[in-house]
């Protein structure tokens, strides 16, 4: 009888090892070097994403405005989940339809200069690519974490890592793993650059 733990891990594996190719790893420094650009610029990242990629885009900001690594104490890092509150989700959804929460969201509040990250896992999401074309209409610089062949996302991204996998559950996993070295690479050259405080909360 198959043993659906250690197939799953077996699977998570395999996935993430396809990602140690170096033109994975050299998008991800590109991204991580234009985030922290951006941010010393005055700038924000935003990042957005339907469900579970919706509790990985707030996962993600937690650990800049918060802390990521628990030995390091240093200032927040100013960053946006775009999955907000209920009223505005709803309000939204009710009133011109989901397709727009993502777009709307990043026409109030995206200036030039911010970056945003799309997470989707299919890569069809359609409010994930209106958003993602509203950026772009504004100077915000866009970078897809996307799932299969990347989709109609990709599509409008400027940037983006296509995780090779159609399995939502390893994709997201993919994020969560790729997220976080993203995020403590960008709090390193953050800290190299002096530009937040260590040992700090302030």
């Amino acid at each position: 009888m198959s043993n659906i733990f250690e197939t799953s891990l077996e699977q998570s594996i395999k996935v993430k090892k396809t990602l140690l190719d170096y033109q994975y790893i050299g998008e991800m420094e590109k991204i991580g070097n234009i985030i922290v650009q951006s941010i010393i610029s005055g700038n924000k990242l935003m990042i957005c994403g339907n469900g579970g990629s919706a509790a990985d885009a707030q996962h993600l900001v937690a650990e800049l405005i918060v802390r990521l690594r628990p030995e390091i104490n240093r200032s927040p890092i100013p960053a946006l989940s775009l999955a907000l509150d209920t009223s505005s989700i709803t309000a939204c959804g009710n009133d011109f339809g989901f397709d727009f929460l993502f777009e709307r969201n990043i026409l109030a509040l995206g200036k030039k200069g911010d970056v945003l990250i799309c997470l989707s896992t299919s890569g069809e999401s359609k409010n994930i690519e209106l958003a993602a074309i509203a950026a772009k209409s504004i100077g915000v610089v866009t970078f897809g974490m996307l799932g299969n062949t990347g989709g109609i996302v990709k599509k409008v991204c400027d940037y983006s890592i296509v995780i090779p996998s159609n399995d939502t559950a390893r994709i997201q996993e993919c994020y969560m793993t790729l997220g976080h070295a993203l995020m403590g690479f960008i709090e390193d050259k953050l800290l190299e650059n002096s530009f937040i405080k260590k040992n700090s909360t302030y």
